[in-house]
């Protein structure tokens, strides 16, 4: 994958034909990237939706076992579809137009009353939060 770097962490289970073959499943060819590591092995891995629906269960399993046996504790993965409940690239786009808007071409005098209803309205607190 063009947008992955040259060199990433991943379970020392997975052998590395495994990870070729499997990195065709997803989408943008962007395989699990183990993002951050606690002390206690807890770790933040993030990957693309598998493409092919009915390979996804057999490669997200296979995945999902990989980093619990890398995990000390042997601990179950969570996963947590992001898409579900982020913001998308243009709904940040868009909230950050609406804030610089009011914060640049709304004379403050003629709003100051409703500013920060206008202000939540952007959503832009929400989502940098």
């Amino acid at each position: 994958s063009p947008s992955l770097p040259e060199y990433f962490v991943v379970p020392s289970s997975l052998a590395d034909q495994d990870l070729k073959l499997y990195s065709y499943s997803f989408i943008g060819r962007r395989m699990p990237l183990w993002s951050w590591n606690h002390p206690n092995g807890s770790a933040l891995v993030r990957m693309a939706n598998i493409k092919d629906v009915l390979q996804q269960r057999r490669i997200d399993q296979r995945i999902c076992n990989a980093i619990t046996r890398s995990h000390p504790l042997r601990s179950d993965v969570y996963k947590s579809d992001l898409d579900k409940c982020l913001p998308n690239i243009q709904d940040i786009q868009a909230a950050h137009i609406k804030l610089k808007q009011l914060c640049v071409n709304e004379p403050f005098e003629e709003t100051e009353e409703k500013w920060l209803s206008s202000l939540e309205n952007t959503r832009w607190l929400e989502y940098i939060r």
